[in-house]
């Protein structure tokens, strides 16, 4: 049994990822003008990311927004699922673009990934 995707735990899921790559892409603004070299980024941490909001999300609106109770528990199994496609298919992204990823880049293709596993474990 995984998680109940309908479309509103889809948009959710969505608007935290988006903020995520945007906090990023703000973060390495901020890193540019005060002349810091970004570190790198894996899509583990990308994850870890997600269900830190996640967490703290669910706890201050969960009910509110209309998320299960068990959903970060289903969340966290799933991603620990996914993990190795996610790894493998963020790395094929990756080298494809000839560039390193930023961090936001690393989570726009770790959350976009995830997104595809989810939709296809619910088929």
């Amino acid at each position: 049994m995984g998680i109940q995707l309908t479309g509103h735990v889809i948009g959710l899921l969505k608007e935290y990822m988006r903020d995520l790559v945007e906090q990023a892409a703000q973060e390495a603004q901020a890193q540019q003008t005060f002349g810091f070299e970004p570190a790198s980024y894996r899509p583990d941490q990308a994850i870890s990311d997600l269900l830190a909001i996640l967490d703290d999300r669910i706890e201050s609106e969960g009910m509110q927004v209309g998320l299960p109770d068990d959903f970060l528990h289903d969340m966290w199994t799933q991603c620990n699922d996914a993990q190795r496609h996610i790894a493998d298919n963020v790395w094929l992204e990756s080298r494809a673009g000839g560039t390193a990823c930023s961090k936001a880049r690393v989570r726009e293709l770790t959350y976009r990934t995830l997104i595809e596993y989810l939709e296809r474990q619910g088929d």
